[in-house]
């Protein structure tokens, strides 16, 4: 015998009625929190080579600092030393450069500039030392150049008032002496840091320095720059291929550059209402801009700051000092880059790293997935990192022997720390809509202590900025119902005409009486 269907729709709703009811007067178990504020990892200082270590932890004391502000800056440091001089091998056709960009968020207070100065002078007077080796050849340089150009103009005058008879071969030894002139090149002095962050002077600069250059801040206004406060445009261009090493071409009216291998390392240190700041910007999402920088955001340790600390010992900042200038001055004139190989087993490291990192980009369930196009440059930023810090190990030997498998370790950990702090960051820059919407939801949902409200209802309460449409706020209460703040409840239709009525919502009793 066969049960055929019962075509009842009052009995359906019957049904349907009672199934509610069950679900009303079903017990709630404790709700599982958004995610809230993340615990950050630290800082592991030990990853560093000796001197190095040493410095930043003594920067880090005297100024009564987070040692995660010294560490960041100190790596764009080696970064700036190094970048667009070598480049790390790590297999097949895959290469690195040794340039990053890492930014840090701390509030005011905090000693940014005397930490970006104690950090960042070798640099300079590497710079300074640089200038006064290769000042001869310039001057030299101008003098030949301007002789030629002399020569060339008298030549042309000579011409000029030359007889008819006279006049075709004066004119072209005149010819050949401006050609002469054009191919007397005169070097500039050299340059490490930019003083100015604008997209036009970084790429004249890289393309003067063969191809590098460092900016280098205390301060947040070069996301300013570069979202167009003086163009009224963003100029992402030279920011995106500086960090890939992408050839870049500027093709203007006014100016022809072109560098092969553009090699850019950025240290910055901003407020942390910076990141929101940049989070809002759509260009910066849209082209990847965001997905290239290391995140750091320590905690701040004013209010708990020793008011004697220990100075940093004059042999310790003499030792950074001459090992920073040593490993610059060492690269400064490669014009093809020093190619740094990876041992097996530290490649090996490396691999079992990214076969870790990988299942977490997943859209859907990937602890990564919301931030996939920074996460998925996380193992070429490792290997970078590892090259730099096996350039601090050896300095100007470095590019005889290969990175060994604890360096790569160094650099995994280094990795790790940036994920946890890179989550935070983009957590701050909204990277993950639905959660931030969730939460607004969650909040609306606490002030006005429904126990059950239409969708309808709820939207009336909504910011419109936040929730254009009823399709926006699907998601967030799918996730709430997720953690087991809210139940839907059938939707019954008459079948009648008119508006379908609006799905409802059961609240958790701990946000209707919140001592429940």
């Amino acid at each position: 015998m066969t049960t055929q269907p019962v075509d009842n729709p009052e009995l359906w709703a019957g049904f349907a009625a009672l199934d509610a009811q069950q679900t009303a007067d079903a017990p709630w178990e404790d709700p599982v929190p958004l995610a809230g504020p993340r615990v950050l990892a630290q800082f592991p200082v030990d990853a560093l080579p000796g001197w190095l270590r040493e410095f930043v932890a003594a920067v880090a004391e005297e100024t009564q600092t987070p040692v995660d502000l010294a560490g960041s800056i100190a790596l764009s440091v080696i970064a700036t030393a190094t970048g667009g001089r070598a480049v790390v091998q790590v297999r097949g056709n895959w290469r690195e450069p040794t340039n990053l960009y890492v930014v840090v968020a701390l509030p005011p207070a905090n000693r940014k500039s005397a930490v970006f100065a104690l950090l960042s002078d070798p640099l300079f007077e590497a710079e300074k030392q640089l200038k006064t080796v290769r000042q001869p050849a310039i001057v030299e340089a101008q003098m030949t150049a301007r002789l030629a150009r002399e020569a060339a103009d008298k030549a042309a005058a000579k011409a000029a008032s030359a007889n008819a008879d006279e006049r075709d071969e004066l004119v072209s030894t005149a010819i050949a002496l401006a050609q002469a002139a054009e191919t007397v090149a005169v070097p500039v002095e050299p340059q490490l840091l930019a003083d100015d962050a604008t997209a036009e002077t970084v790429t004249s600069r890289m393309a003067e320095q063969g191809g590098r250059i460092s900016v280098m801040s205390a301060e947040g206004d070069i996301f300013d720059i570069i979202a167009g406060r003086y163009s009224g445009k963003p100029n992402l261009g030279v920011f995106l291929k500086g960090h890939a090493g992408d050839r870049l071409r500027v093709d203007r009216q006014t100016r022809q550059e072109y560098i092969e291998h553009p090699a850019l390392t950025m240290g910055l240190c901003v407020q942390p209402q910076v990141l929101d700041e940049i989070g809002r910007q759509e260009s910066f999402k849209g082209r990847g801009l965001l997905g290239r920088f290391l995140y750091s955001i320590p905690e701040s340790l004013v209010g708990r700051c020793k008011v004697s600390p220990d100075p940093i010992p004059e042999e310790v900042k003499t030792l950074y000092g001459r090992n920073v200038i040593d490993l610059t001055i060492g690269l400064a004139d490669w014009t093809d880059p020093a190619v740094i190989q990876l041992t097996p087993e530290a490649d090996a490291a490396l691999l079992a790293f990214q076969e870790r990192v990988e299942p977490k980009l997943a859209a859907r369930g990937g602890s990564l997935g919301h931030i996939a196009d920074w996460a998925g440059k996380l193992a070429g930023a490792t290997a970078r990192m590892a090259a730099l810090l096996h350039l601090a190990r050896y300095l100007v030997r470095g590019h005889t022997q290969p990175v060994a498998e604890t360096t790569m370790r160094d650099a995994i950990r280094l990795a790790e720390y940036f994920t946890s702090h890179g989550l935070a960051a983009f957590d701050a820059m909204g990277a993950d809509p639905t959660t931030d919407r969730a939460r607004s939801v969650l909040e609306t949902l606490r002030t006005n202590r429904w126990s059950e409200v239409s969708k309808r209802d709820l939207m009336v309460k909504l910011s419109r900025s936040e929730f254009r449409t009823a399709t926006e706020l699907a998601p967030a209460l799918d996730l709430l119902e997720e953690h087991g703040y809210v139940r839907s409840q059938p939707v019954h239709r008459t079948g009648g005409r008119g508006r379908p009525p609006s799905p409802r919502y059961l609240i958790h009793p701990r946000l209707t009486t919140p001592t429940a």
